[in-house]
């Protein structure tokens, strides 16, 4: 093949590839092993309080357990997280969250292990659970490798400058549902949420879910991991805008 000839067929490759459309990200949807969900429903992005609920999957529907119970989220409302919905959400607007800004993430996340203050947990709960002591942190220190996790710091080498402390002077940490925000501990994107004991209902948070100890509790005691529960923070336009497409349920 002589040099011209070259020149024309690197010409006609790059014009196919220039034409080629990339793949679409996949549209994301409720997984089928997922058969409980938690919803929280906020007024909008600058709200701090939220209307909770559990779900139960009841075939192809969405079944509700018990009666929906108040929350309050961060500070400085509500912010697109990065979760099992992936960190942006194609066609819908909104704030991102960011480490620091007092917002709680929304989207859709795994419920990872259960923390508290107690030896054991409630009766009935099911998820891994940590007995807390001083030596157990919660790194949000972008910097750090372990950045997003909950460390006992005697069994890791330290490395990080900033970290939150999971036994507290206080009630708020009395159980704690680590959510799966970051998972992949992007720097910066936000760590370190929890589902957790409220101060009260006129409260906020740093960028938690927090709740009654009562209600909480029962949360712990009820969802199995088995299950798959999700959890799914959402101002209510976006949750009406987003249900059909994401499998959620009818509120």
């Amino acid at each position: 093949m002589n040099g011209v000839n070259r020149l024309v067929v690197l010409a006609l490759a790059l014009l196919c590839a220039c034409d080629r459309k990339p793949p679409e990200a996949k549209p994301f949807k409720i997984p089928a092993a997922t058969m409980q969900l938690v919803t929280a429903i906020v007024d909008d992005w600058s709200s701090t309080h939220a209307t909770l609920r559990m779900w139960e999957r009841n075939g192809a529907s969405w079944k509700p357990i018990g009666e929906p119970w108040p929350a309050v989220i961060g500070q400085a409302g509500a912010a697109w997280g990065d979760g099992l919905h992936g960190a942006m959400v194609p066609g819908r607007t909104g704030p991102f969250k960011q480490e620091g800004d007092g917002k709680s993430p929304a989207g859709v996340f795994d419920l990872r292990a259960v923390y508290g203050y107690a030896q054991k947990p409630p009766a009935g709960a099911t998820f891994p659970y940590v007995p807390l002591d001083d030596r157990w942190e919660c790194v949000d220190d972008p910097a750090s490798v372990q950045y997003t996790h909950i460390v006992d710091h005697d069994r890791v080498q330290s490395d990080w400058h900033s970290s939150e402390k999971m036994k507290r002077g206080d009630e708020l940490y009395t159980w704690v549902f680590d959510v799966a925000h970051n998972p992949r501990a992007h720097p910066g994107a936000g760590s370190c949420i929890f589902l957790h004991v409220w101060r009260g209902p006129e409260s906020s948070t740093v960028g938690c879910t927090a709740m009654a100890e009562p209600q909480l509790a029962r949360l712990i005691a009820t969802l199995d991991p088995a299950a798959r529960p999700l959890y799914v923070l959402l101002p209510r336009a976006e949750y009406l805008a987003l249900a059909t497409r994401w499998g959620l349920p009818a509120q």
